[in-house]
């Protein structure tokens, strides 16, 4: 190679770019924050639904009293192999049920404020400002739950329409209440806030329970809190929704 060529050549190579060495650049960008506690984005999507796709699998790490309740309603064939919930009191839990025994869904739950297993005879004829504290409960028991609307024309699920107890999404109307922090909160231990109505996950309602509902009335189980399993559902007597 002569001189000049050589000259050229190492004129070249000290303009060229550096090799690159690590990934490409990418423009800056502020850091996303850290993700929020539960209680701020649980007016999303959250809490998540937890679901299986297995086949009564799910019974073993259920509560012992639901998992006992669903294997007796499954034998007993009760519901003519219809879907049907479970509701835990105990661990403000819901567990929708299908025919074949495999978990739909489940999700926390808001209940009564009062401890006990029987509505107040009449109560639902009485204005809410009527109630008083003791009298919030949520009663426990089979009931054949039908869908329907409020006075307020929303969609909601009737669970004992003589005692104006209903299934429907939470409704965060008063602040200070929390219901939405209530219900993400990892114990059941402050989800007893309601008058008596079932406060489900405004997303579960949506994907689970309206749609269930939208194919008819089903039976929902309430496990008692007081009473014994035995007490409420050795008779096995339907109670019907409206």
């Amino acid at each position: 190679m002569s001189r000049a060529a050589l000259a050229m050549l190492l004129m070249a190579l000290t303009v060229l770019p550096p090799l690159a060495t690590g990934p490409p650049h990418v423009a800056r960008v502020r850091p996303a924050p850290a993700q929020a506690p539960i209680e701020a984005t649980v007016a999303h999507d959250t809490p998540r639904l937890a679901m299986t796709p297995r086949a009564g699998a799910w019974i073993g790490t259920a509560p012992n009293a639901v998992g006992r309740l669903t294997n007796d309603v499954l034998t007993r064939d009760e519901n003519g192999r219809q879907p049907f919930i479970v509701i835990d009191k105990q661990a403000a839990r819901l567990f929708v049920v299908d025919a074949d025994g495999s978990l739909i869904g489940q999700a926390p739950v808001l209940l009564g404020a009062a401890r006990g297993d029987d509505s107040v005879p009449g109560i639902g004829e009485r204005p809410i400002a009527r109630i008083r504290m003791f009298e919030r409960t949520t009663p426990a028991g089979r009931f054949l739950a039908a869908p329907g609307r409020n006075t307020h024309g929303e969609d909601i699920v009737w669970v004992d329409y003589d005692a104006a107890v209903s299934m429907h999404r939470v409704r965060p109307v008063e602040p200070r209440e929390r219901r939405l922090q209530r219900l993400a909160s990892a114990t059941p231990t402050d989800n007893r806030i309601s008058y008596g109505c079932i406060n489900v996950p405004v997303a579960f309602f949506d994907q689970v329970i309206g749609p269930l509902f939208s194919r008819g009335p089903h039976a929902v189980y309430v496990l008692p809190e007081v009473k014994t399993i035995g007490e409420v559902f050795g008779a096995r007597t339907a109670k019907s929704g409206g």
